[in-house]
């Protein structure tokens, strides 16, 4: 653990506090945009589930028609 430990300080010594901060910054950044992602992710998959069920009570409402118009028989 303590080598552990000497290794984090002996990078963080190698590096300049305005690269950290960047780093830092950019990461809370790419962590923001995985959330926006995750959210619009979601939002688009329940609109893809409704409008496949959309699609299949389109498909029940023709296939009854087409039976409704099949019991009536041709036109005279």
């Amino acid at each position: 653990m303590g080598e552990l430990l000497g290794q984090i300080r002996d990078l963080q010594s190698k590096w300049p506090e305005e690269a950290i901060q960047r780093i830092t910054t950019e990461n809370a950044t790419l962590k923001q945009r995985v959330r926006q992602l995750t959210t619009d992710n979601r939002t688009l998959d329940e609109r893809l589930k409704a409008a496949r069920s959309n699609l299949r009570f389109q498909d029940r409402r023709v296939a009854d028609l087409e039976a409704h118009l099949t019991e009536l028989g041709p036109p005279t």
